[in-house]
């Protein structure tokens, strides 16, 4: 069996819970370093293998810190970057309803052939998250493999793990700096922990 601890990057500088960042390479805030050490501390007796991280400056940066006291060299990888969004780069959901309701609809709808304009289609996420899983990922192998990256990615592999229709994406909530574990076998795998967001206590209080 493999372990594969899934962790979406830490709040940003520039409000990840609000606002679409795709190819936007923000970095992390002061919340988020607080929140990836957080996480660092909860993981710090888990053994852990590889670490795997979205190129991207938030993911990496959070990846690092989570490694940090394992020793081990985050594996930067591009084809777990986030989704390029394209010309909805950085709007909110209610910006985008008024400025591509087309694409807002395409989002209730669940229509797995969105592509967004001027930026990528779902199905070339699909792909790079496809590439990522069959070229690094043992599901018969036995190591535990931390993987830091971004919402959608995320749902992505959480939904090509499980053999899921990829409108399941939808159905699949994962929050800022939070914990899901898929164990994989060679014919399955099972998802243990969605989204857990247990570890995050405000230091400060």
């Amino acid at each position: 069996m493999a372990k594969l601890l899934l962790v979406r990057h830490g709040e940003t500088e520039f409000n990840s819970a609000q606002r679409y960042w795709g190819r936007t390479d923000v970095g992390l805030g002061p919340v988020g370093l607080r929140q990836a050490e957080q996480l660092r501390d909860r993981l710090a007796t888990e053994r852990i293998d590889y670490v795997y991280s979205s190129s991207m400056k938030r993911a990496l940066v959070t990846a690092q810190i989570l490694s940090s006291v394992h020793g081990l060299k985050v594996i930067s990888c591009p084809e777990m970057r986030e989704i390029d969004f394209g010309k909805i780069e950085g709007l909110n959901f209610e910006e985008v309803q008024s400025q591509y309701p087309e694409v807002a609809r395409m989002w209730t709808n669940l229509n797995t052939q969105l592509v967004y304009p001027e930026g990528e289609s779902l199905s070339q996420l699909e792909k790079r998250v496809e590439e990522f899983r069959m070229t690094r990922l043992n599901p018969a192998g036995s190591e535990t493999v931390l993987v830091v990256a971004h919402s959608g990615v995320l749902r992505t592999l959480i939904c090509q793990l499980l053999d899921l229709d990829m409108r399941s994406r939808w159905s699949l909530r994962l929050d800022l700096a939070s914990l899901s574990i898929v164990e994989t076998y060679p014919e399955t795998a099972i998802l243990s922990l969605l989204n857990d967001t247990s570890h995050l206590v405000d230091r400060c209080q």
